[in-house]
């Protein structure tokens, strides 16, 4: 195992600007010839300063800022910028004259500073970009800013968990493993300011570490450092003033991962923990269970445990082995809805809080967990629940097989073939490393030797389920297939399904269970029916099978014989894909860039870098102007909503030129 060391040069975060093109160019666009300025909102930490200063960078402004200490002070904000005594009506004039003023903070805004940003919100002369935060109370004067239609208003999301991969992957060189990213993006909940202060502190107390000799990736396990930032973000929980309340509270973070029931506590104690939005009540659905009680935030009991103190820690804290029942459930439950063709989220607590606390992780429940992820299309995070298996356990063969399938349809060969020869089961890893190497043919040929060991097992005869007169193997293998018991009948489905997949329905549209979604995706592709593709389509990503889906309307775009419906499926593959962990399979292989000019492959090739329309135009030698128009037209080429998808366009395999 190898531990980060930093020093002085890696201690330099090179966060950049990732993500937000849209709403960057929208603020840059509130600024144009017309337009008066905008109001951007948001959770606190979710970007809105850096986005706005992305925005107006090189530009001439004013700035300003609302801060708690200041709010009784009249134009403390506005200080630097008036004199010492002035009016209401003396400061708009003097600030008409400021072509654009940024206002930070404007919830925090004094009464006079924030009547002031509104008189030069009425009056027109003056560009504004008002910054504030979601979920506290605004001076009527700000808020009447966009309810009063004086400055349009763009309402912020949390980072999506794509664009913060692309984030940490900048900050940190050689990235950060898939697990550890989860373990982030759950902790701050979109929050940007607590991402890099969480970051830069488990880089210097040298706590990432490389599970793997040959992995490049930094993984992330044991406690959380309750640094400035943290404190500051739980001050709620670490400063609660009631005793008893802060007692609780204690019981709960120490009996996570699990839940504690409400009978275990006092009722109104609880009703005011609840009513301050510091825990939340999980009902049941026995009507004599009051249900179960939780932390609300993620980061409530990771601190409040490290601010216990050690031996109170020690004497209260759960063990991975007072966890085994409850990750046995865990494990039957993730079973179960594999087995349903199933696969929408589900919570698994007990397995993340094993990986988070750095304990060994059984490998059978790695597999469950690894297969669970596979088929919901998180690739990345399929081989990773796969290695924490096979670190317990090496060579443990479930795990293999599950670190190969992902692998190769990710495109990794080299891991994939490594992992093969572990392969247990009825899903072929070796057909989709043949994928992955670009040969779907010998793919093909290799599920058919597959799909012939399945007839032995259990078909009635022999015969090829591929291959000329294989009719009674094929109806064998059907048969054998509707005998046995859940799990193995899924796995044989899935097995017939990698033929859909691999763009051959016609092998086996007639073997598949009739009444699911992989039978109806079959039916459509074998038929080249492209609406029928997008609903089998919109049924499979109903039931969690995002990368399955993200196929199906790759494969509709290049069925549908109207151009406009052609764009709206490959809109949806690709936003599907985006989500898919750099699934790379010959559905989605060539999706997109073979429509695309010279020039606009060009462009686009450098946006997916990461350059600014500013970089491309200064390397091409063309007017920023040019540069958005072409980024413009092959977005609806593309039928991609931003350049966040640029990336995964780019690099899929097998791309036709123009």
């Amino acid at each position: 195992m190898t531990t980060f060391e930093p020093d002085a040069k890696t201690l330099e975060l090179p966060w950049r600007f990732t993500g937000r093109e849209d709403e960057l160019e929208l603020v840059r666009r509130s600024l144009t010839a017309g337009h008066h300025g905008i109001v951007v909102t948001g959770p606190v930490g979710c970007g809105k300063t850096r986005l706005v200063t992305e925005a107006v960078r090189g530009s001439d402004r004013a700035r300003a800022a609302g801060t708690p200490e200041t709010r009784h002070i009249p134009f403390a904000a506005f200080a630097h910028l008036l004199p010492e005594a002035v009016s209401l009506h003396r400061a708009v004039q003097l600030l008409s004259g400021v072509r654009l003023l940024l206002v930070d903070d404007a919830h925090l805004l004094d009464d006079a500073s924030a009547a002031l940003v509104h008189q030069l919100a009425v009056h027109g002369r003056t560009r504004l970009i008002a910054v504030a935060a979601d979920d506290v109370p605004y001076p009527g004067a700000i808020s009447r800013l966009w309810t009063g239609e004086l400055l349009p208003r763009l309402a912020l999301e949390p980072l999506p968990r794509e664009d913060t991969e692309q984030l940490l992957a900048a900050a940190v060189e050689g990235g950060l493993e898939p697990l550890t990213l989860n373990r982030l993006h759950h902790l701050c909940q979109g929050d940007l300011r607590l991402l890099r202060d969480l970051v830069d502190a488990v880089r210097e107390r040298g706590l990432l570490t490389r599970l793997l000799p040959d992995s490049e990736a930094w993984a992330w396990r044991g406690p959380v450092p309750v640094t400035a930032t943290v404190r500051e973000r739980t001050a709620q929980v670490l400063e609660r003033p009631r005793s008893d309340e802060r007692r609780t509270l204690e019981r709960l973070a120490f009996g996570e991962p699990l839940a504690r029931h409400m009978d275990d506590f006092d009722l109104r104690i609880l009703e005011n923990l609840e009513a301050d939005g510091l825990i939340r009540i999980d009902d049941h659905d026995d009507q004599d269970d009051q249900g179960t009680v939780r932390l609300a935030h993620p980061l409530h009991g990771p601190v409040l445990r490290a601010a216990a103190g050690r031996l109170r820690a020690r004497r209260l804290a759960r063990t991975p082995a007072q966890c085994a029942a409850a990750l046995a459930a865990e494990s039957t439950a993730l079973t179960r809805r594999i087995e349903q063709a199933d696969v929408r989220a589900l919570p698994t607590p007990v397995g993340e809080w094993l990986v988070q606390e750095g304990a060994p992780v059984p490998a059978g429940y790695a597999a469950v967990r690894a297969r669970f992820a596979r088929l919901r299309g998180e690739l990345r995070e399929a081989a990773a629940w796969a290695g924490e298996g096979l670190r317990g356990a090496p060579g443990d063969a479930s795990c293999s097989a599950e670190l190969a399938l992902a692998a190769a349809q990710s495109g990794d060969a080299a891991v994939a073939e490594r992992a093969v020869e572990g392969w247990q089961g009825l899903e072929d890893p070796a057909a989709w490393l043949a994928a992955a190497r670009g040969d779907v043919d010998g793919a093909l040929a290799q599920l058919c030797d597959a799909l012939d060991g399945m007839v032995q097992r259990y078909g009635e005869g022999g015969g090829r389920i591929a291959g000329v007169g294989g009719g009674r193997g094929a109806e064998g293998v059907t048969a054998g297939i509707a005998g046995l018991d859940g799990a193995s009948a899924l796995d044989g489905a899935l097995a017939l399904y990698d033929a859909v997949r691999l763009g051959a329905p016609e092998k086996v549209v007639d073997r598949l269970p009739a009444d699911g979604v992989f039978a109806l995706h079959a039916d459509a592709l074998a038929r080249g029916d492209g609406p029928a593709l997008d609903r089998a389509a919109e049924a499979l990503e109903e039931r969690g099978f995002l990368l399955f889906a993200a196929e199906a309307h790759a494969q509709a775009a290049r069925a549908h014989r109207d151009p406009r419906a052609a764009r709206t499926s490959r809109t949806r593959a690709v936003d599907l894909a985006r989500r898919c962990q750099g699934a790379r399979t010959p559905a989605l292989s060539g999706l997109v860039l073979g429509e695309l000019t010279a020039r606009q492959r060009q462009i686009v090739t450098l946006a997916a870098a990461g350059l600014s329309n500013r970089q491309i135009a200064e390397q091409l030698t063309l007017s920023i102007r040019t540069v958005g128009n072409h980024l413009y037209s092959a977005y609806a080429r593309l039928g991609a909503s931003d350049r966040g998808a640029l990336p995964w366009l780019v690099e899929l395999p097998n791309a036709q030129p123009a």
